[in-house]
């Protein structure tokens, strides 16, 4: 069952001096007022009383299933990708994916984002607040939610299957992906600097470094610096030895990123897809 997480919590207003006195303690998300905290139960509760007619997805309150509607009524709709969302605010945020724009930074270390919650989830980190942790591969998460799912990394659950050629994948987001580059020839991210087009957001945050020149990933051990994270990984493992080598099982070569061991395992296979 698909359901709708409640907006009214810590990430909402990142830069409020508000107290927020009521504590969840099944997540430890914190509310101003109990009537948000107790509205924020029901979702563990599983009180999901509102159902859409459209499709599967139910709601807590009729207050989100009326913001949900307008999803299906289109009046939200993006003019380059054709996406709706359920609000003008959700809107605003999407549009920001496709000019690049990030509003939110971080007085500690400079770091953008595009959202407020994007920036409420990386200061955590800063502020030495909770954080999650994975057994298998030590990588931290600001969310128990996003821990949850990259435990499907390990487990190989893929949930989310392709409704156009029965591929499946462990998130969502990776779903979509899929769709818009394997089953669509649409490019909705544009470059404000010479007006090319890409797929995907993170092609288009790459292709953007080469106008600006920026490189924003630094290495902690050194003073290198880089203008993709993939750049980075590979610089930690081959100079740091920071990482983990991906090994053909055919002739024992090693890579340092999976996507290339992948393309090279098809040499043997003698794939050409």
């Amino acid at each position: 069952m698909k359901t709708e997480a409640d907006s009214n919590d810590t990430t909402e207003h990142p830069c409020d001096d508000q107290p927020r006195p009521y504590l969840c303690t099944v997540c430890d998300k914190q509310f101003t007022t109990k009537v948000n905290l107790n509205r924020h139960k029901q979702i563990h509760a599983g009180a999901l009383l509102f159902s859409c007619t459209q499709c599967e997805k139910r709601f807590t309150t009729q207050h989100y299933l009326k913001k949900h509607m307008n999803v299906h009524s289109s009046k939200y709709n993006c003019t380059e990708c054709g996406k709706c969302f359920s609000s003008n605010r959700h809107l605003a945020v999407h549009r920001r994916s496709h000019s690049g724009e990030k509003p939110f930074g971080c007085p500690v270390c400079s770091k953008c984002f595009t959202t407020s919650s994007d920036l409420v989830r990386h200061s955590k980190i800063h502020r030495g607040e909770k954080l999650y942790k994975c057994l298998d591969c030590d990588k931290l998460f600001t969310q128990l939610e996003s821990l949850s799912a990259h435990m499907r990394v390990h487990t190989g659950d893929k949930p989310y299957k392709c409704s156009l050629c029965d591929k499946s994948f462990s998130e969502s987001g990776n779903l979509q992906r899929h769709k818009r580059h394997v089953h669509s020839n649409r490019r909705p991210y544009l470059c404000c600097y010479c007006g090319k087009r890409f797929k995907d957001s993170r092609q288009l945050k790459r292709h953007v470094h080469t106008h600006t020149g920026s490189k924003p990933y630094s290495c902690r051990h050194c003073s290198d610096c880089f203008t993709q994270s993939g750049q980075l990984k590979t610089h930690l493992l081959k100079s740091h030895n920071e990482g983990t080598w991906f090994t053909c099982h055919v002739c024992q070569k090693k890579f340092s990123r999976n996507c290339n061991l992948k393309e090279h395992v098809r040499r043997h296979k003698g794939l050409k897809p």
